[in-house]
């Protein structure tokens, strides 16, 4: 985690207090006492480098740093309480384990939810929710173990479907330009000087990467340049890219934060985007898929 990024229990107080507006309210909240709060408080806003609050007699005012602040800790906060919810799902029952694979970008940002959907629907339903283990690989990978009986159920990112499973479109995604900050790219570029550019891209048989080579070669006629660098993550490819080593191609849905953050900008491509289809794998045909996999799919597909 950045240096500068507080404790999620730090985040939380700082959000209490904004929520109140007082530090005595917040630590009635946290059964501590209004001193520990403004202490708290105060340690935080070193570790940051800025101001959140204006004290006063009424209160504690949120500065326009501090608002700041607050709105990114919320999705910070949010985002633990999802993933928290997520993790209780692999320790339900395990004589109810449904075994699910995802791509890195579907398995960090889109199964988490299904999955919470899936228990709701479950105890709407009055039933027993069923466990859920997640596995996470790339699109190749997930398609193997769906194969080989490891999964029950795959979501991929590529838009190779595998003819020998059962599929079906669930959503779709859109690939992005990011670059460092300081980059000499304006606000856009046209799809053959970024196909010209090595890029840092992820290993071979990801669903990204191949979506990428893929439209490539379909709009220009010749694959893309030699990559600048195979990363086995999109984390990663991340950092590489906020380190100035060179572009990537990524998920929209991947990049979202960091472009927020500013660690990298985003640059569009002239013309018609790059999409890819997100799809639910199993073992046989359309019949073959009934019960709790069913029901995940129908969400992820309603959510698409």
């Amino acid at each position: 985690m950045h240096r500068r990024v507080p404790e999620l229990a730090g985040l939380e107080l700082v959000d209490a207090v904004a929520r109140t507006g007082s530090m005595s309210a917040a630590g009635r909240e946290f059964l501590i006492t209004q001193q520990a709060v403004s202490t708290k408080i105060r340690a935080i806003e070193r570790q940051l480098g800025i101001e959140l609050f204006v004290r006063s007699p009424q209160g504690a005012r949120l500065t326009s740093d501090g608002e700041s602040v607050v709105a990114w800790a919320r999705e910070v906060l949010a985002a633990a309480e999802r993933m928290g919810a997520a993790i209780d799902l692999l320790h339900a029952a395990p004589e109810r384990t449904l075994a699910v694979g995802g791509s890195q970008t579907i398995a960090a940002r889109l199964l988490p939810g299904w999955m919470l959907r899936l228990r709701q629907r479950q105890i709407e339903a009055a039933q027993h929710p069923t466990a859920v283990r997640l596995l996470t690989g790339n699109s190749t990978e997930i398609a193997r173990f769906v194969r080989e009986g490891v999964l029950d159920l795959g979501f991929i990112e590529t838009p190779q479907v595998p003819a020998d499973l059962g599929s079906a479109r669930v959503a779709a995604d859109r690939l992005v330009v990011v670059v460092p900050p300081a980059h000499p790219w304006g606000g856009s570029i046209s799809l053959a000087e970024l196909a010209a550019t090595p890029l840092v891209v992820r290993e071979s048989g990801s669903g990204t990467r191949s979506a990428y080579e893929l439209a490539v070669v379909d709009r220009l006629g010749a694959p893309p340049a030699e990559a600048a660098l195979e990363l086995d993550t999109t984390v990663a490819v991340l950092s590489a890219v906020a380190g100035g080593v060179a572009p990537a191609v990524l998920s929209e849905l991947a990049v979202a934060d960091d472009v927020k953050l500013g660690r990298v900008r985003r640059v569009e491509v002239v013309g018609e985007e790059i999409v890819r289809p997100l799809t639910a794998l199993w073992r046989g045909g359309p019949d073959a898929l009934h019960g709790a996999s069913r029901l995940l799919v129908e969400i992820a597909a309603h959510a698409g």
